[in-house]
C-alpha cells in the first residue's frame, strides 16, 4: 500500500486534464457503431430514440451522454473516503456484470435447479483436486528449494531441469502426457490422480522459486548459529529457517492456490468431474451451455474471493508476529 507521504494529496480524478481524457476516451470508445446496437442503447432510447435509426447522430448523443455520466460518476466517487470509494465502485461495477448478463436472457429456473449438483459435484472434487495439488506441490518444491540452494551439482542440476522443463510446458500438455504417455512405460493412473500429479509438477515447478527466495531470505548468521549449537539439517529447516520464511512465503502460496483452483479445469479433458466439465455436461443436452458456464465462472470467482480474503488475514497475522 502507498503511504500518503510518499504521493500527491491532490485526488487524481479532479485533475481537469484526468476528466477530460477520460472524457474523450470515453467518448470515442461509444462512437464505435457496434456498441450502438447493445443494452447501453436499449437503455437510452427513450432519450434518444434508436441509435441504428438515428444513424451518426444517435450515436454521438449516445456516447456524449454516456461520457457525462462516466465522468461526474468518478468526480463525485472522489469526493468519498478511501472505504466508501471502494464500495461504490464494487457495487456499480457488479450492476454493471448483471446488465451484461442480462443480454445473454438465461433460464434462472434451469440455473437453481441445476445449482445444488454444480456445488455438491463440481465444486467439491474441484476444491479436492486444488487441495491435494497444492499440498504435493509444496512438498515438491521444498526439496527443488534446497536441492538448488545446496552445494550438490548433481541435486543442483537435476532440481533446475526441473523447474525449467515444467515451467516450460503448458499445462494441458503436461496434463497429456502425463495420462497418455506414462501408460507407454508401464503405469497406468486414472484420470483424477494424473490431473493431480499434473498440477503438483507444473506447479511445484513455480512454488520451488518461491520457497527458495524465501529459504534465502533469512540471514546467514542463523544457520550459523543452528550448527553452533548443534542443530542438523531437518531440524534447523523445521524449527528455525521455515518458520521465519513463512511470512515471505506465505502471499505467493496463496496467489499459487487460486491458480492451482482455477487451472484445475483443464482436469476435464480427463473426464474428471470437476466444476467446468460438470457444467458443460449439464447445458449440452438443453444447449443452455451460457446459463452453466456463467454459473461455473461466478463459483471460481467467489471461492477466488473468499481465498483471497483468508491470504490477507494471514498475511496481517504473520505480519503483526514479525513486529512483535
Amino acid at each position: 500500500m502507498l503511504y500518503q507521504d510518499t504521493v500527491e494529496s491532490e485526488v487524481l480524478v479532479h485533475k481537469p486534464w484526468f476528466v477530460a481524457s477520460t472524457f474523450a476516451i470515453v467518448l470515442a470508445v461509444f462512437l464505435m457503431p457496434d456498441l450502438a446496437s447493445t443494452t447501453l442503447g436499449d437503455i437510452m432510447r427513450p432519450v434518444i430514440g434508436d441509435p441504428l435509426q438515428s444513424g451518426f447522430y444517435g450515436r454521438v448523443v449516445l456516447a456524449f451522454v454516456i461520457a457525462v455520466m462516466f465522468c461526474v460518476n468518478i468526480v463525485l466517487i472522489g469526493f468519498a473516503p478511501l472505504k466508501a470509494q471502494i464500495g461504490i465502485v464494487w457495487v456499480e461495477l457488479l450492476l454493471l456484470s448483471l446488465a451484461f448478463f442480462k443480454v445473454f436472457n438465461l433460464n434462472m429456473p434451469f440455473i437453481w435447479e441445476n445449482l445444488p449438483y454444480l456445488i455438491t459435484q463440481g465444486l467439491v472434487t474441484t476444491v479436492y483436486i486444488s487441495a491435494v495439488s497444492l499440498i504435493c506441490a509444496s512438498l515438491v518444491a521444498i526439496i527443488a528449494a534446497v536441492a538448488k540452494l545446496s552445494g550438490n551439482g548433481f541435486a543442483y542440476a537435476i532440481a533446475s531441469f526441473y523447474t525449467s522443463f515444467f515451467r516450460g510446458l503448458p499445462l494441458l500438455i503436461q496434463v497429456y502426457l502425463i495420462y497418455l504417455g506414462l501408460p507407454q512405460l508401464g503405469i497406468v493412473l486414472s484420470a483424477v490422480p494424473a490431473g493431480i500429479l499434473a498440477l503438483s509438477l507444473c506447479y511445484g515447478a513455480y512454488m520451488a522459486e518461491v520457497f527458495r527466495a524465501g529459504i534465502q531470505s533469512i540471514d546467514r548468521g542463523q544457520w550459523e548459529a543452528s550448527r553452533a549449537i548443534g542443530f542438523g539439517f531437518g531440524l534447523t529447516m523445521r524449527k528455525i529457517i521455515l518458520p521465519q520464511a513463512l511470512p515471505v512465503v506465505i502471499p505467493p502460496t496463496g496467489n499459487m492456490f487460486i491458480s492451482i483452483l482455477k487451472d484445475s479445469s483443464l482436469v476435464s479433458v480427463l473426464g474428471v468431474w470437476e466444476l467446468t466439465f460438470v457444467s458443460r455436461t449439464i447445458g449440452q443436452p438443453t444447449f443452455r451451455y451460457m446459463e452453466m458456464l456463467i454459473t461455473a465462472a461466478v463459483i471460481y470467482w467467489v471461492i477466488s474471493a473468499c481465498l483471497e480474503v483468508a491470504q490477507s488475514r494471514l498475511e496481517r497475522h504473520y505480519a503483526r508476529s514479525k513486529v512483535r
